[in-house]
């Protein structure tokens, strides 16, 4: 092996080291960081799954007793502090079990300062109902949910969706699904 690389791969070594050590003697913060901005990952991430999934409990349980709600990109209206009961109830409704849903995440920019989060994706969604030609609707757009941290670990407090493009046949978007 020659000089230059043994060289380097010692001083490698122990800025590894080292590094090791700063985190070991307190300076845990960058990881606590990282943990924190991977929790509120999950929970954004959850809140798709649960509405694919139609597990509204899951669903309404990532979710602050009221929580800042704008979808006025796609709806109309102005935004609103809602019980997070009645936006998970809304949902429940119109994408009962005759509509199907998708819903993707691109990447999830956190940010987080203290125990307050900010998390800000694009997103896509996919919804499917028999019943009026064509049975698809879909949106994309980008999304920013704000969470804080509680007891029982994140939540969010505010969702926005603004809406960048939307095609398909608004009916499936607007009617709410059957109950069977």
């Amino acid at each position: 092996m020659n000089t230059i690389l043994k060289s380097l791969l010692v001083v490698g070594a122990a800025g590894f080291v080292a590094a090791c050590a700063s985190v070991g003697a307190g300076a845990a913060a960058p990881v606590d960081q990282m943990a924190d901005e991977a929790d509120v990952r999950r929970v954004v991430h959850a809140i798709d799954l649960a509405v694919d999934d139609k597990d509204w409990p899951a669903a309404r349980e990532r979710f602050t007793d009221e929580i800042y709600a704008d979808f006025t990109s796609l709806v109309g209206g102005e935004p609103a502090t809602i019980p997070a009961d009645a936006l998970v109830g809304g949902w429940s409704a119109n994408l009962g079990p005759k509509k199907t849903s998708y819903h993707q995440r691109g990447y999830v920019h956190v940010t987080v300062a203290g125990d307050e989060a900010v998390a800000v994706s694009n997103g896509y969604a996919w919804n499917r109902m028999e019943g009026n030609g064509d049975p698809l609707w879909e949106v994309w757009g980008r999304y920013e949910h704000t969470l804080t941290r509680t007891g029982a670990g994140w939540k969010v407090d505010g969702m926005t969706f603004e809406a960048t493009h939307e095609r398909g046949n608004m009916w499936v978007r607007d009617t709410p699904s059957p109950a069977n």
